[in-house]
């Protein structure tokens, strides 16, 4: 089945098979792409800001090499602060001044906060009601002002826009807007420089902007490599918008991957996986519960849940096998997003699992 929409006749053809969404092609050049000279001019304004994580090989026991790149150990424990970093340093001082807000179920909350903090900011962040308190903890450590409504990132979202308007200050997107999109995607360049065999990169999906920026980066520079956008079963937003031809905003969401929860995807990031992204699949929640145990117990890594979705999808045939990459020795890298895990949640993913689990490798 064909999915019909917005795109013209030079555009790819998306189509849904196995329960996978999949483009059979990328979509011509258009001007609300963030282009890959913004990415590197991320890079630069962000370096020294963020570490340069690490790209790891698995100790699977069989097939072509799967590497992961370790956001789990970046500053303030994900991703995030790459594109937090980014935003907030091309402000002006006016805003700056008046400080900044954000909504997030977590890691984008630690970002901002973190990023303010270093250049004399005000922070505040709309986190749920049902945020981890490791992220809750971690936020407020960073001197971030932490304010708590619904859910659901549109309930949060709407307070922190109230809220931005009362006080003159100025949002951070969490994902939607091209600064964020450019620091996420310094990702991708430096799996490209780290790994020059690299075929696959499987990326986590929630609101869309870490696989934007990886694959606006990654296309731009290898379009060869293909990317594969995985996203919870129980919110599986981007799918829907994608065999939709639009964004759409799902009625509910349920996961355990607390922070790929946002209920639709962003306009720019919906259309930069359209134009970028291979294919998109999703995986269920037990497999994530055995990605991040084995994760712990064979890598030695502690990753969180959302973090754990790539390798999830990996080892459960959700994603097609690591031997599918053309070429000899060619490499697979899941993108390890986060690692702010609490001792709590591994053990009830311990408890949840049998010892043994349904884990490969």
């Amino acid at each position: 089945m064909y999915f019909p929409g917005a795109m013209q006749p030079s555009t790819p053809d998306w189509g849904v098979s196995h329960g996978r969404v999949w483009c059979a092609g990328i979509l011509p050049r258009m001007s609300s792409d963030v282009p890959v000279s913004a990415i590197e001019e991320a890079a630069r304004r962000i370096a020294g800001a963020v570490r340069r994580t690490p790209l790891l090989r698995l100790p699977l026991d069989e097939g072509p090499p799967v590497y992961a790149k370790c956001e789990n150990l970046q500053a303030a424990g994900a991703f995030k602060i790459r594109g937090a970093t980014n935003f907030i340093g091309q402000l002006d001082p006016d805003a700056r001044r008046h400080g900044v807000i954000t909504y997030s179920s977590g890691n984008h909350a630690q970002a901002v906060a973190l990023a303010a903090r270093r250049v004399g900011v005000p922070a505040v962040v709309v986190m749920p009601t049902t945020a981890p308190a490791v992220k809750v903890e971690g936020a407020r450590a960073l001197g971030a002002e932490i304010l708590f409504e619904g859910t659901t990132s549109v309930e949060r979202k709407r307070r922190a826009e109230t809220v931005a308007e009362d006080r003159e200050l100025r949002m951070v997107p969490p994902f939607d807007h091209p600064w964020i999109i450019a620091g996420q995607g310094t990702v991708g360049l430096e799996i490209l420089d780290d790994c020059p065999d690299v075929a696959r990169i499987l990326v986590p999906v929630g609101g869309g902007g870490l696989v934007a920026g990886v694959a606006a980066a990654v296309k731009q520079r290898r379009p060869e490599v293909r990317l594969v956008g995985v996203e919870p079963t129980g919110a599986a937003k981007m799918t829907a918008s994608l065999a939709a031809g639009r964004p759409v905003a799902l009625d509910r969401v349920a996961s355990l991957a607390d922070g790929l929860l946002p209920v639709r995807p962003g306009d720019l990031t919906f259309h930069h996986v359209r134009r970028f992204v291979d294919e998109v699949v999703t995986v269920d929640d037990d497999p994530i519960a055995d990605a991040v145990l084995w994760l712990f117990r064979r890598a030695k890594l502690v990753v969180e849940t959302s973090g754990a979705a790539t390798l999830a999808a990996l080892l459960s045939g959700s994603a097609p096998d690591p031997s599918d990459p053309p070429g000899d020795g060619a490499a697979t890298v899941v993108v390890l997003s986060g690692g702010n895990l609490g001792l709590d949640t591994l053990a009830q993913l311990a408890a949840r699992r049998s010892p043994d689990g349904q884990q490969r490798g």
